[in-house]
């Protein structure tokens, strides 16, 4: 079988609201989808699994999970039936133990939205196998990182990884009238400030999230930018897929790391 390489991509997935209002970030997804070999599976680390152990999805067909509260009724009815893939799961879990990290298998985790809107737009057939990762919240940036970089090899395997959060989230700064909005200087800075590191190849400067400047005001809490860690353990090569904001501050960057 010839197998081609997949990147690994960190997706800002924004609000659940994606699902129904794809605004610009939505088919820029559909169109990496298009432009990337079909995966033979997908590996999500999501900010909305977050976890004290690492744990991974063995289960064979997870629910989809509308982990949320207050949207329209319509987006409760959404369901993203792609099934998982227990065999690779376990493979995971191997190999995470061999490069010395503990990991234990969940055979009953739904499939939260941070996993399942963003793939809403790239594959929504759902007919690929797909694979959640928790994000384990006493992990240090480095080890986070690290659990990419030992999964990196599944890249070869046409195996897509994804990191999926935000590179900006602060939920109380958020204008929801839907009118137009100039982006805060703090939200510009974070974000400049990411990208500016990662095209140097600065990693050490982007794993050193504490000193980022604005950090607070952009991710009050850190699990929306963590997957950003994993996803920049996937590959050392950096590029910018999609670059925008919503409600004022809210950041949808996509990125991918080959």
């Amino acid at each position: 079988m010839d197998l081609k390489t997949l990147p690994g991509l960190f997706i800002s997935h924004g609000s659940p609201m994606l699902a129904l209002h794809p605004e610009q970030v939505g088919p820029a997804l559909s169109r990496l989808s298009l432009n990337l070999p079909k995966p033979k599976a997908i590996v999500v680390m999501s900010a909305h699994w977050e976890s004290q152990a690492l744990e991974v999805s063995t289960a064979t067909r997870p629910d989809t999970w509308h982990d949320f509260r207050g949207f329209p009724r319509e987006l409760y009815e959404i369901r993203y039936p792609a099934p998982g893939e227990p065999e690779l799961a376990e493979r995971i879990i191997a190999q995470l133990h061999a490069a010395g990290l503990a990991a234990h298998a969940n055979s009953s985790r739904p499939r939260d939205h941070g996993v399942w809107t963003p793939l809403l737009h790239m594959y929504a057939d759902a007919d690929i196998p797909v694979i959640s990762i928790s994000l384990p919240m006493h992990m240090s940036s480095q080890e986070i990182y690290h659990i990419g970089q030992i999964l990196s090899v599944l890249r070869q395997e046409q195996i897509l990884l994804i990191g999926s959060g935000s590179i900006t989230h602060n939920l109380y700064a958020l204008v929801r009238d839907g009118r137009p909005q100039d982006v805060p200087v703090w939200a510009a800075t974070f974000r400049n400030y990411v990208v500016s590191k990662l095209q140097h190849g600065d990693v050490d400067a982007v794993l050193d999230w504490n000193n980022i400047p604005y950090l607070e005001q952009n991710h009050p809490t850190i699990e929306h930018f963590a997957p950003l860690f994993f996803a920049m353990g996937t590959g050392p090569r950096f590029s910018i897929v999609h670059s925008s904001f919503t409600m004022g501050s809210l950041g949808m960057d996509i990125y991918r790391f080959d």
